[in-house]
């Protein structure tokens, strides 16, 4: 097998049929020899029964769906994509038609004419988002990139092509809280970044909210860097030191001129700042505990509900 398309699916019903069917123009005549791995993960809406459907009606095409009993997150997905592969090389696409799998070919071309390339990644130039979620956007690349070990390439997404031997270290990584884009860019290995033009969705809406884009983004933090650990301690250390100034400076103050009841102020707004930086320092704390909470626990990253395809494996 050459080339293995993986693709998350969440309630995208009206686009794995437009998705398949886009692939085939684009592949049909092609000289790759390839497979499908739809993974349906948790779907509220028919799209498990459209992949059905696409496995029932087109049985000479190679197609695999993997049904998750819910919703794990396409984090989950993608990596039961990943393992369920074959391919000499491995595509991570959406199904909703926003990645044109006509890039796909410019990319196995671009990796074939250059061995060194282990991976080829996906970038937007041009984003076409609205100013306040582009300006998020480019604060967290520009932050992440400052307390990482690794580099975070702004605008790269998840549709990419890797090797087998990529695929094999991605998925030798058994960590249950992953954050992909900064796996891919752990795992090393060279990967060439091809700019793409992102196109409209054809059926749907993205199930991506300001909340869920922000909870990613913390996981990228807490997932690729110990900095924020590392801030609280110094917080710690700051206010420890500051603490103590001050409690020499009362000292002196109190045997040199008595005690005067003043400062009432001064109080109240330091309970509340190092209240309120104590707190914060919790959290951070609580972020990297409740990981290791899970990770301990050792539950498998997705569970499958069935798996239906066109071949016997």
């Amino acid at each position: 097998m050459k080339l293995s398309f993986v693709v998350p699916c969440f309630n995208e019903q009206g686009n794995v049929g437009n998705f398949y069917k886009r692939v085939e123009e684009v592949f049909r005549n092609s000289k790759y020899s390839y497979e499908y791995i739809f993974v349906n993960d948790g779907s509220k809406d028919q799209t498990y029964e459209k992949l059905k459907l696409l496995v029932n009606i087109y049985t000479n095409a190679n197609i695999k769906v993997i049904n998750f009993s819910r919703n794990f997150g396409k984090e989950s997905a993608m990596y039961a994509g990943l393992q369920a592969s074959k391919g000499e090389y491995v595509v991570i696409i959406d199904a909703d038609l926003q990645q044109d799998p006509a890039y796909v070919v410019n990319m196995m071309k671009a990796i074939e004419e250059e061995p060194s390339y282990d991976s080829v990644a996906a970038f937007q130039e041009n984003r076409h988002e609205g100013k306040i979620l582009k300006t998020f956007k480019s604060w967290f690349y520009h932050l992440i990139n400052r307390i990482s070990e690794v580099e975070f390439v702004d605008g790269a997404s998840d549709f990419r092509l890797l090797r087998r031997n990529m695929v094999d270290a991605i998925l030798a990584l058994p960590e249950r809280n992953r954050f992909s884009k900064g796996i891919f860019s752990w795992v090393g290995f060279k990967t060439l970044y091809m700019p793409y033009e992102v196109h409209d969705r054809v059926n749907g809406q993205s199930s991506w909210s300001f909340w869920k884009l922000f909870r990613y983004a913390v996981e990228g933090f807490v997932s690729f860097s110990m900095t924020p650990l590392r801030i609280a301690t110094f917080f710690g250390l700051v206010f420890s030191l500051l603490a103590f100034l001050y409690l020499v400076f009362v000292v002196i103050q109190t045997i040199c001129f008595g005690i005067q009841i003043a400062g009432y102020a001064t109080i109240i707004c330091l309970i509340l700042l190092i209240g309120g930086i104590q707190l914060f320092c919790l959290g951070i704390i609580g972020e990297y505990l409740a990981r290791n909470y899970i990770e301990a626990k050792q539950r498998p990253i997705y569970v499958v509900k069935d798996i239906i395809s066109t071949r016997e494996d």
